[in-house]
């Protein structure tokens, strides 16, 4: 079997595992421009509501390193799959207190931490499986290339989606992230094979060791890229943010019209 031969063989996982990015996007995006709408139905204030997107990223950050860690140690699917339920499950569960308990708050920062904790496992792995299916680096560009726009799309659509989803019922949104996950989880089970060499990673001393060296050697640059993503990510939501309230509390825009406002 010739290169190209081989490469078109593996499109159905790319796009298997490019539909991770783009469900782990629409989980966090896609609530935005319902925030204003929880807000009046959960009665609590724009500061509460705003956690309901912070608390996502903030896990997240805390538990990709540990989930890089496993997905060396025990393989990317092993890590990926349960991920996935896990994301599924905090989905649901934000859907369930919103719609069944009269204080449902609390539950749904529980179901958002579940989320945060699926997407830590989910969206950062999917960098290095892509490394362990394409063997040639023309075929990881085009792969990584994909990924990318899979996640742009995400971002552009999840505003949309949202509002459009939240029109039938407020708290919908919630119930559609099980839904994609299950999605994701079907095509990363059945197009998404086990790399022949999975080599086993090292151990958890090992990997601390390694870090701390890493972070050592390079802690000017590492610390810089952290301090500048922190930067684009708290105005980037800050404003979008903003946006949703602004938008609906003075100038009476909702739904669809409010999404591609904040979209452009």
């Amino acid at each position: 079997m010739n290169q190209k031969s081989q490469m078109k063989g593996k499109r159905g996982a790319i796009a298997s595992i490019a539909s991770i990015p783009l469900i782990m996007t629409l989980g966090n995006s896609m609530l935005i421009p319902v925030l204003p709408t929880m807000e009046k139905h959960l009665n609590i204030s724009k500061l509460q509501s705003s956690y309901i997107i912070t608390v996502y990223s903030i896990v997240a950050i805390f538990f990709i390193p540990i989930a890089g860690f496993l997905s060396d140690k025990f393989g990317r699917k092993i890590v990926i799959i349960p991920s996935l339920i896990i994301t599924g499950i905090g989905g649901a569960v934000c859907g369930w207190a919103a719609w069944k308990l009269d204080s449902a708050y609390m539950w749904i920062m529980i179901g958002r931490v579940l989320q945060g904790i699926g997407a830590a496992g989910a969206f950062p792995i999917v960098l290095p499986l892509v490394s362990d299916i394409c063997e040639r680096d023309e075929d990881r560009s085009a792969a990584l290339g994909l990924i990318e726009t899979a996640n742009t799309f995400g971002k552009v659509l999840s505003p949309i989606l949202g509002s459009l989803i939240a029109a039938i019922v407020w708290f919908l949104p919630f119930f559609s992230i099980p839904v994609f996950c299950f999605i994701a989880l079907l095509l990363i089970l059945l197009f998404v094979k086990k790399p022949k060499e999975d080599e086993k990673g090292p151990s958890l001393r090992e990997f601390i060791k390694q870090t701390k060296e890493i972070f050592q050697a390079h802690w000017r640059w590492l610390i810089a890229v952290f301090i500048i993503g922190a930067i684009i990510m708290f105005i980037l939501f800050g404003l979008l943010f903003y946006l949703s309230s602004i938008l609906e509390d003075k100038h009476g825009y909702e739904g669809i019209e409010e999404s591609l406002i904040i979209n452009l």
